[in-house]
């Protein structure tokens, strides 16, 4: 959508580390029976000068429009009895606080960055994600019949001006076969060890958890926080860890180890609410030496030499040998997570596997190569094959039927939810104090 209709994050507006208690505070708009206050609009102000972030026009005027846009999809929310799903709320909010830490450093240093207690961030981050559901949900019922024909499609391509197609960048389709070099049981056994260990120290109490993370937990994230994870649901987890964090009670224990695809774990409980809890954990990964790694490496050589020579097919080469389980059902084709389509632009690909290809042929396998998986955050061993390219080029209805149609998808929800909110202005009560209303507003109806 166009900036007519941008909303702002709530999240962050609410959350201004700029908050000025010297600020006289006043009632500068009223949008149906909500106000929209001064310090609202300074807060957003000076937290989009401290990041850089451009505001379109006078921030006067831009900003409180922009509010006022928002109280008015919430207003019609609250009328068709929309909510935001709290369990989602939440969840993502419990996902930015832990983000929020781990940027800044401990629970500690966030209140002080933001001069709020961790409940205070909390719950008015609450607020703003709960918002910003209700207007997406809103935004979406507006928009949700909006499905253009094939005819309509064709119609809005043939209107486009020649110099106004957009162009489509070049594309690629890429299959993978990939596996794990194999791990040594000395290797496992020595990570085991070493898990026993930190266990005996913190149950004896010669050892403090946290301390033990931050030194040796190669979940480098977490480990910033003393291994502490943040509140997450059971599904938030690989069903391995959540299994036994799940059932972990005594906050003083430790749990058994457990294996998962990263690695090997200890768990710690630290509180529960509900459905979600709170725990830290140590992770350790084993290492590969050079030998096994080459041993991989020999035996994709192999594979690869087979597939070339058409003796089986890479697809087969897959379902035989592939550990990537996101692949190994449909041949190794590669999807892409920002479209859920199989076709991905060069940088939307992991930068080894867009080395790989970049000057490869359609039907051509690379030689084996190394990356880092970054579902499992791991390195493993694989072969690609470019199953298709295409060439940077002007849409055409040929082959970017769905690039044209998203175009005009997008064209019409612009429409609609522009016309909706000029109608949804004639309707509801609007007074602007007379001091803030000398704007250029994109939308000019605010004051009848």
């Amino acid at each position: 959508m166009n900036n007519k209709i941008l909303i702002i994050s709530y999240w962050l507006l609410s959350m201004s580390c700029f908050a000025q208690d010297n600020i006289i505070d006043e009632v500068i708009w009223i949008v149906g029976e909500e106000a929209i206050l001064r310090s609202e609009v300074e807060e957003e102000r000076l937290r989009a000068q401290y990041e850089g972030q451009a505001i379109a026009g006078d921030p006067y005027c831009v900003i409180p429009e922009q509010l006022a846009i928002q109280k008015l999809f919430l207003h019609q929310a609250e009328l068709d009895s929309i909510e935001a799903n709290e369990s989602s709320v939440s969840s993502q909010v419990d996902m930015r606080m832990n983000y929020y830490i781990s940027q800044i450093g401990s629970k500690e240093k966030m209140e002080e960055y933001f001069r709020k207690t961790s409940s205070e961030i909390r719950e008015e981050m609450m607020t703003s994600v709960r918002h910003q559901m209700i207007i997406q949900q809103m935004q979406s019922k507006l928009t949700e019949n909006i499905q253009p024909t094939p005819a309509e499609v064709r119609r809005y391509f043939n209107s486009l001006p020649a110099d106004s197609l957009p162009v489509v960048p070049a594309q690629v389709e890429v299959q993978i076969l990939s596996f794990d070099p194999p791990v040594p049981v000395e290797e496992t056994e020595r990570i085991k060890v070493q898990l026993r260990e930190f266990t005996e120290r913190i149950n004896t109490g010669n050892a403090d958890f946290s301390m033990l993370a931050r030194l040796y937990s190669e979940d480098t994230e977490s480990a910033k926080r003393g291994g502490e994870l943040g509140f997450v649901g059971k599904g938030q987890l690989v069903s391995a860890f959540a299994d036994v964090a799940f059932n972990l009670t005594d906050p003083k224990r430790v749990s058994r180890i457990v294996e998962t695809e990263y690695g090997y774990h200890i768990i710690q409980l630290i509180e529960r609410k509900g459905d979600r809890i709170n725990c830290r954990h140590i992770l350790l990964k084993p290492r590969v030496s050079y030998t096994d790694k080459q041993n991989a490496i020999n035996k994709l050589d192999s594979i690869r030499n087979l597939v070339v020579a058409d003796s089986i097919s890479f697809e087969q080469a897959v379902a035989q040998h592939s550990e990537d389980k996101s692949t190994v059902m449909n041949g190794g084709l590669m999807t892409n997570n920002n479209s859920g389509a199989s076709k991905f632009e060069y940088q939307e690909l992991p930068p080894e596997i867009a080395r790989q290809i970049y000057n490869m042929q359609e039907g051509d396998v690379s030689n084996p190569f190394t990356m880092i998986d970054r579902t499992k955050n791991k390195e493993v061993c694989a072969i690609v094959r470019l199953k298709t390219k295409r060439d940077a080029h002007k849409a055409n209805l040929t082959d970017d039927f769905q690039v044209i149609r998203n175009m005009l998808i997008q064209k019409l929800n612009t429409e609609t939810i522009d016309t909706w909110i000029r109608n949804k202005q004639k309707e509801i009560y609007i007074h602007i104090d007379p001091a803030w209303r000398g704007c250029d507003f994109l939308y000019p109806n605010w004051v009848h």
